[in-house]
């Protein structure tokens, strides 16, 4: 059985980080090597990355600043941790992928949806997702859980609201543009029933 690559998408809150966990689960159950890793970081150069992007202070930071430090990251993740897992014949699943910067930096930013795909596939080495799950829902909601659970806002979230109207469109975009590859989720219904649609899905990749 060859490595598979399936990346879990959306906005902060979705729920995306609770199902990437229960795909984990499932897969080590049904006898599989599993990597679960996230974007941006995954790596040590990409966690300290990380650190400068979500950084409140770092309000200066221009949006293509922002772009190459994300490419810069996912650069290091792909190479050093993606692709040897892949080879190695894992199951590799992430938290957020070069949709996120289609979304965020392409389309919300205003920076150019194919621009960031080309400059995505040249940081990645062409690498693309076997399978893609695009968490939906409506804007602020996501925060609102984040909220609830006590977690402060980052640098990203704590834009203006109309950017996050802008990244849920965003994501809707890239979701009809990628039909091939791309599951739409409810990111509101009840965790189960979505992880239903999930387990499904991933059973129709590994056979």
């Amino acid at each position: 059985m060859k490595g598979r690559f399936i990346t879990f998408e959306g906005p902060d809150g979705s729920g995306k980080t609770t199902q990437i966990k229960l795909a984990e689960q499932y897969l080590k159950q049904k006898g599989f090597e599993v990597l679960t890793t996230f974007e941006p970081g995954g790596t040590g150069i990409g966690k300290k990355i990380r650190a400068i992007l979500l950084d409140k202070s770092n309000l200066e930071m221009t949006d293509k600043t922002e772009t190459l430090l994300f490419l810069a990251s996912r650069a290091q993740l792909t190479e050093k941790i993606i692709k040897p897992a892949l080879k190695s014949h894992q199951m590799v699943l992430c938290d957020r992928f070069f949709d996120s910067t289609i979304a965020y930096q392409g389309i919300a930013r205003g920076l150019g949806a194919q621009r960031m795909l080309d400059f995505s596939l040249w940081a990645t080495g062409g690498l693309v997702p076997d399978l893609t799950f695009v968490f939906h829902m409506k804007p602020g909601i996501g925060l609102e859980r984040k909220s609830r659970q006590g977690r402060p806002k980052d640098r990203l979230e704590s834009q203006e609201d109309d950017f996050m109207q802008k990244v849920c469109q965003g994501y809707r975009e890239v979701a009809e543009r990628f039909k091939e590859r791309i599951v739409s989720i409810d990111g509101e219904k009840d965790i189960q029933a979505v992880f239903a649609i999930i387990r499904d899905k991933i059973n129709g990749l590994i056979g």
